[in-house]
C-alpha cells in the first residue's frame, strides 16, 4: 500500500504558520502603544494606532478562518466538480467510466507484488496462476499472538498477513460489542495439500466412476486443485470455541449472535462472506451459488479490501459479481453522506511480467491488487 500526501497539505501548513505568527505579532505590538511611558503621543493618536492594529488582527483573524474553512472543504469535499453529482444523504455509486483519473501519476509494479492483496478470484472456472506465491503466508496463531489473539484450530491454520490483519481487526470490534469465543477453523491450503484431498475423495468413487466422470463426480465434493478459495491464502471459516464452557458451540454458528454480528458487519473491515445462499447466513441473504459454483453450506470469509467489500456490500454482490460489475463499469466511486470514500479503477494489464499501474495523486492512499482476469484493480482511498 501506497500514502499519498495532498500536493496542498504543505501550502496550507505554511499559510497557517504565517497567520497564526501575524496574529500574535499584531497582539504583541499593541501593548507598547498602551504602556511605553515614553511616548508622548495623545490620546487621539493613540486611540487610533489601538483601532488600527485591533482592524489589522481582526483582517489576520478573518484570513486565518477563511483558510481553516477552504481546508475543512477540501477535507469533507474532495471530489472532482466535473463529476457526475452524487447524493448527499446515504451510500451513492457513481459512474466514472467517462471520466479519466485526474492528477495523474504511475508507478511500476510487478505481478509478485500485486499478486495477493485480496482480489484475486479464485474458483471453479479460475484456477490460481501458475507464478502464485505463498512464501509470505504466516501461521495465524504466531502472528496474531498476544492479548488480543484470535483463537485457532492450531498453529498450521495459515493466511496472508492482510487477511489476518482484517480478521483481526473484526474479532476485536465484534469483542468490544461483548461477543467472544469465535474460532478459526482452518485457512490456507497449499496446492499439494487440496491435490491430497481430491485424490482420496477420487479413490473413494473409482469403485462408481472413471475417466472425466471421476474427476467430474469428485469435483462435486471436492474443489479441484488451484481451484479452491483455500488455495488462495485469503479465506478461512469461522466457528465458536471456549474450553470451558461447551455450550458454546452447540448452536449453528450462523444463528448465534456471534455469527449475526460477523456476517452483517465483516464488510466494514474488509472482508465478506464468500458463499452465500438463499436466507443463508442471513435471511436477507440471496442465492450466489450459480455464480460461486459452490452449494455447500460453508461459514467462509475472504478478505478483499475495504473498498471493495464497502461496493460489494451495497450493490449485494459475490466476488464474481463484483468483478462482472467492474467489467462493465471500470472507473467507479463510493460515496457516504455526500462524502466520497472510496474511488476505484480497472485497468487490463495482460500476463505481463510488470507494469505501470495508473494512479491519482488526490488520493490519501491506494491498494492495487491482480483480479485473475487479467487486469488489475486499484482501490483510492479519500
Amino acid at each position: 500500500m501506497s500514502k499519498k500526501k495532498k500536493s496542498k497539505a504543505v501550502p496550507v501548513v505554511l499559510i497557517l504558520t504565517v497567520l497564526v505568527a501575524a496574529l500574535a505579532a499584531g497582539c504583541f505590538l499593541l501593548k507598547p502603544l498602551v504602556t511605553d511611558p515614553m511616548r508622548k503621543a495623545s490620546a487621539t493618536e493613540l486611540a487610533k494606532k489601538q483601532s488600527e492594529t485591533e482592524a489589522k488582527n481582526r483582517q489576520i483573524q478573518a484570513e486565518y478562518d477563511a483558510t481553516i474553512l477552504e481546508l475543512q472543504n477540501q477535507v469533507s469535499q474532495p471530489a472532482s466538480p466535473s463529476w457526475p453529482e452524487h447524493k448527499s444523504e446515504g451510500w451513492d455509486i457513481v459512474d466514472l467510466t467517462n471520466y479519466p483519473l485526474e492528477n495523474p501519476t504511475a508507478e511500476t509494479r510487478s505481478r509478485a507484488d500485486l499478486m495477493n492483496n485480496g482480489m484475486l478470484l479464485v474458483n471453479e472456472w479460475h484456477s490460481r496462476p501458475d507464478d502464485f506465491d505463498d512464501s509470505k503466508i504466516v501461521s495465524v496463531g504466531k502472528y496474531l499472538g498476544g492479548n488480543n489473539k484470535v483463537q485457532v484450530k492450531d498453529y498450521n491454520v495459515s493466511l496472508f498477513p492482510v487477511a489476518a490483519d482484517a480478521l483481526l481487526e473484526a474479532v476485536n470490534a465484534a469483542r468490544a460489542e461483548g461477543l467472544e469465543h469465535y474460532i478459526v477453523d482452518e485457512g490456507y491450503r497449499s496446492f499439494e495439500t487440496q491435490k491430497g484431498f481430491f485424490d482420496k475423495k477420487m479413490e473413494k468413487l473409482s469403485s462408481r466412476y472413471s475417466g472425466d466422470a471421476l474427476i467430474a463426480a469428485a469435483k462435486k465434493e471436492v474443489n479441484y486443485p488451484g481451484t479452491s478459495e483455500y488455495n488462495s491464502g485469503l479465506a478461512y471459516t469461522l466457528r465458536l470455541y471456549s474450553k470451558e464452557d461447551p455450550e458454546v458451540s452447540t448452536p449453528k454458528y450462523s444463528t448465534t449472535d456471534q455469527g449475526r454480528w460477523m456476517n452483517e458487519n465483516s464488510w466494514k473491515y474488509g472482508i465478506i462472506f464468500r458463499f452465500p445462499q438463499a436466507g443463508w447466513p442471513l435471511e436477507s441473504s440471496q442465492d450466489k451459488s450459480v455464480k460461486t459454483g459452490v452449494t455447500m453450506k460453508l461459514n467462509l470469509y475472504r478478505y478483499v479490501g475495504k473498498g471493495n467489500a464497502a461496493i460489494m456490500h451495497y450493490l449485494d454482490l459475490c466476488l464474481e459479481e463484483y468483478i462482472e460489475y467492474l467489467q462493465d463499469h471500470p472507473h467507479i466511486a463510493l460515496f457516504e453522506d455526500g462524502v466520497l470514500r472510496y474511488e476505484i479503477y480497472r485497468q487490463y494489464t495482460g500476463d505481463l511480467p510488470s507494469f505501470d499501474v495508473q494512479l491519482t495523486r488526490n488520493a490519501r492512499s491506494h491498494t492495487s491488487s491482480m483480479d485473475n482476469m487479467g487486469a488489475i484493480i486499484t482501490v483510492f482511498e479519500y
